[in-house]
């Protein structure tokens, strides 16, 4: 037992990737590459203009600036790798490095759950209690949320990642997905860990369905009071804002629920790479343009900053 454990830890993985060295992998590597990019010049340029200017110092926007803060540490936890595997052609990942990718996709994963959920709170108090707003969400109840996302994320975090690690991986070290996470590394695994997988479950249902409902609920009654509206253009635009948030969450909570809440036989490693692309590098990119670039706040903020940049120069 003591040379399964020193095995398992000093030995690297593999990560057998996303692409293949054909000529559709250089375009997929091509389209990643120019996804990473564009998502972190989006979420660094909306926390700027949040910082910036004075309007935008509201709690909504407060915890925007979080969730673009850790949609740029997601993907960069990711893509840089793929980036630098398929340049190098080396797939090996070191025990320490896939540790750490875990440990933050997972603090990144269970935070952003409880972030979006707050977040549709926040929409919810101010559309349907909008008296209610400033007693409801004092200045302090965003910093309070935003922490409390991020520190129930981490606990969580290391709670499944030394358990993740903790299995002695006797079988092949190829881990069939292109960065580590716990259920193709599960698969690995040459012991039962049928214990574990009942406390993934258990974690799902509080980090993945209970905010889901939230959000699910929150939304149905906005939606609810939108239809009271009297002006119809107001009722349209609402119901489309609702509706671009809407399918966003849905986006990033249906692929993990659906990647963490089924039973490890019924995972495939090409439907698990699919899925897992939906909640670690297209929501990151579209969560800027849908919650903050279409919002008539963040388009004055943005022409006033452009405005300033042009009269410094003159």
């Amino acid at each position: 037992m003591m040379e399964l454990d020193n095995h398992t830890f000093n030995s690297d993985f593999i990560l057998l990737g996303l692409f293949s060295s054909s000529q559709t992998g250089l375009v997929f590597f091509s389209l990643i590459f120019f996804i990473f990019i564009m998502t972190i010049t989006e979420n660094a340029f909306m926390i700027l203009l949040i910082r910036r200017d004075p309007r935008l110092h509201t709690p909504m926007y407060f915890l925007l600036s979080h969730l673009s803060f850790m949609d740029i540490l997601h993907i960069s936890n990711i893509v840089p790798k793929m980036i630098a595997d398929f340049l190098s052609g080396s797939r090996t990942i070191s025990f320490a490095g896939c540790a750490f990718q875990l440990f933050l996709s997972m603090t990144l994963l269970g935070g952003e759950c409880l972030l979006l959920a707050a977040m549709s709170y926040d929409r919810y108090v101010a559309i349907c209690h909008p008296l209610r707003y400033p007693v409801l969400m004092r200045e302090n109840s965003s910093g309070l949320m935003a922490a409390g996302s991020w520190l129930v994320g981490i606990s969580n975090s290391i709670v499944h990642t030394s358990f993740a690690l903790h299995f002695p991986f006797c079988h092949s070290r190829a881990i069939d997905h292109f960065f580590c996470e716990v259920p193709a590394m599960l698969k690995l695994s040459c012991v039962d860990t049928s214990h574990y997988e009942r406390g993934v479950y258990v974690s799902g249902i509080i980090f993945l369905l209970i905010p889901f409902s939230t959000i699910s609920i929150s939304y149905v009654q906005i939606l609810l009071t939108v239809l009271q509206m009297q002006s119809s253009g107001a009722r349209q635009k609402s119901f489309s804002t609702c509706s671009f948030h809407m399918l966003v969450v849905m986006m990033y909570y249906g692929p993990t629920i659906f990647t963490y809440m089924r039973p490890r036989s019924y995972h495939t490693p090409g439907q698990d790479k699919f899925l897992a692309v939906f909640y670690t590098i297209l929501t990151p990119i579209l969560n800027p343009i849908i919650y903050s670039f279409r919002n008539k706040d963040v388009l004055m903020a943005v022409k006033n900053m452009l405005h300033n940049c042009f009269l410094n120069k003159k």
